[in-house]
C-alpha cells in the first residue's frame, strides 16, 4: 500500500510543481495571443504571408518557457541581478557593433536566420535588476533613488541611440512604476519628469510655464533635504530645460515637427504623417458598434494601413469587431493589470511584489500608447499592442514577464514550500 501511495505522488508530482500558479492569468495570456493571431491573419489575409501562424509559433514556445520559469524560485534571480544587467547591456552594445538595420534604426541582432530585438528583453532585464536593488531598501532615500537612476540610464541610452524612442519611454515608465511601489517620495518623481513638461509649457503657454515652475520649486522646498541647496537646482534646471526645449523645436526641420504634432492635426498633411492616424481613426469609427465582421473591413482587407499587423493592430479590431470587440480587449487587459496588482500585494517579500509592479508598468504604459496613437490621442512611437501585436522578440519577452510574475504567484506567502 506504501509503495502504490509513492508511485502515485510521483505521478501527480509535475503539477504539484505548478499548483499555485494564478491560472486565469496564464489563461488569458494564451487567449490573447490566439486572438491575436487571429487578427495578424486577417489583416495579412491574401498576402501569402505567415506571420499570424509564427505568432502563434512564438506564443506557444513562449509558454513554455513561462511555464519553466514559473516552477523556478525567482529569489534566485537576487543573486544574479548584476550578471543580468551587464548581459542587457551587453546585448544592447552589440546592436551597435553588429545590428541589423531597418525601417531607419538599428535595433535588430542576427541570430540563427532570427532578427531577434535585444531591447524587448532589456525591459526584463531591467525590471529584475531594479526589483532586486529597491527591495534591498526598506526606504528609499535621496542617494538611492539617484543610484536607480543611474542604473536605467545606461540600458537606456543604448536603446535610444538605436534610435528607439518608443521602447525608451517604456524604460521611464518602468522606473517610475517601480519606484513608486519601492516607497519613493511621490514628489520626487514629479520633480524627475518636470523638466519635459517645463519645456513643453514654455513653448506652448508661458504664463503657465512660470506657475510651473513656482509649483516645482514649492515642491522641491516641501520634499528635498537641504532645501536651500535643492530648491534652486530644481527651480534652475526647469529654467534652463524651458529655453533648451525652445531652442531645440527651433532647430528642427518642418517635417520633424509635424512628426511630433502630427496626432494633433493629421489633416494637415493626409498622404505623409497624418495618412496611419487619419486611415486607423477611419477603420475604428467604421466599425461601429459590432463590426463589419472578420475578414470584412474594408481597411484592413484593403491594406489602407501599413503595417497594420504591429503597431496598428487595434485599428483591425475596431474595424471588425467594432466597440465590442475593443471593449473586450481592453476589459482583458483590465483583468491582466488586476491579477498583477493581487499578485504584487500577496507576494511574500518585496522583490517580488516589486517584479510583478514592473511588468505591470511596462503593460499599462503599452497598451495606453499603442491604443491611444490608433485613435489619435497620441502620435506615432512604434509600441506595440502587448500580445496581440506581431513581433516575435516581444511577445517571449511578454511570456518570459508572465514566467517571473507567475514564479512570484507559485511561491507566494500562501503557497505550500518545498516544490
Amino acid at each position: 500500500m506504501t509503495q502504490k501511495l509513492v508511485l502515485r505522488n510521483r505521478r501527480k508530482w509535475p503539477l504539484l510543481q505548478w499548483r499555485n500558479m494564478d491560472w486565469s492569468l496564464m489563461l488569458v495570456y494564451i487567449a490573447m495571443t490566439t486572438f491575436g493571431g487571429v487578427m495578424i491573419q486577417s489583416v495579412e489575409r491574401n498576402q501569402g504571408l505567415t506571420d499570424w501562424w509564427q505568432h502563434w509559433l512564438t506564443g506557444g514556445v513562449g509558454l513554455i518557457l513561462a511555464l519553466i520559469i514559473a516552477r523556478c524560485r525567482y529569489e534566485v534571480l537576487m543573486n544574479w541581478k548584476w550578471v543580468i544587467y551587464i548581459l542587457t547591456n551587453l546585448s544592447l552594445g552589440a546592436v551597435q557593433l553588429i545590428g541589423t538595420s531597418a525601417l531607419g534604426a538599428q535595433r535588430w541582432i542576427n541570430v540563427g536566420g532570427f532578427h531577434v530585438q535585444p531591447s524587448e528583453f532589456a525591459k526584463v532585464g531591467i525590471i529584475i535588476t531594479l526589483a532586486a536593488i529597491l527591495s534591498s531598501q526598506t526606504r528609499v532615500r535621496l542617494l538611492g533613488f539617484f543610484k536607480v537612476l543611474m542604473i536605467t540610464a545606461v540600458p537606456w541610452f543604448l536603446v535610444f541611440i538605436e534610435p528607439n524612442l518608443g521602447t525608451s519611454l517604456i524604460f521611464g515608465a518602468i522606473t517610475m512604476g517601480m519606484l513608486y511601489w519601492g516607497n519613493v517620495n511621490p514628489g520626487w518623481l514629479i520633480l524627475l519628469v518636470s523638466p519635459i513638461f517645463s519645456a513643453i509649457l514654455y513653448t506652448i503657454y508661458f504664463p503657465a510655464w512660470l506657475a510651473w515652475i513656482a509649483l516645482m520649486a514649492l515642491i522641491a522646498w516641501r520634499t528635498l533635504p537641504w532645501k536651500w541647496l535643492w530648491t534652486p537646482i530644481v527651480t534652475g534646471i526647469n529654467v534652463v530645460s524651458g529655453n533648451i526645449g525652445q531652442i531645440l523645436w527651433n532647430l528642427l526641420k518642418d517635417y520633424q515637427k509635424d512628426r511630433l504634432t502630427g496626432f494633433l492635426n493629421p489633416e494637415q498633411d493626409p498622404l505623409g504623417t497624418g495618412y496611419h492616424l487619419i486611415q486607423s481613426r477611419i477603420a475604428i469609427g467604421s466599425g461601429q458598434m459590432f463590426g463589419r465582421g472578420l475578414y470584412q473591413g474594408t481597411q484592413t482587407q484593403l491594406h489602407f494601413i501599413p503595417e497594420q499587423h504591429t503597431d496598428f493592430i487595434f485599428s483591425a479590431i475596431g474595424e471588425e469587431l467594432g466597440f465590442v470587440g475593443c471593449i473586450l480587449v481592453l476589459l482583458a487587459f483590465w483583468f491582466i493589470c488586476l491579477r498583477l496588482v493581487i499578485i504584487a500585494q500577496t507576494a511574500k517579500d518585496d522583490f517580488g511584489s516589486l517584479i510583478a509592479i514592473g511588468v505591470l508598468s511596462m503593460l499599462v504604459f503599452q497598451v495606453f500608447v499603442n491604443i491611444g496613437m490608433n485613435i489619435g490621442l497620441a502620435p506615432v512611437t512604434g509600441i506595440p499592442l502587448p500580445l496581440l501585436s506581431y513581433g516575435r522578440s516581444a511577445l517571449l519577452s511578454n511570456f518570459i514577464a508572465l514566467g517571473l510574475v507567475e514564479s512570484v504567484a507559485n511561491y507566494s506567502a500562501k503557497s505550500r514550500q518545498g516544490f
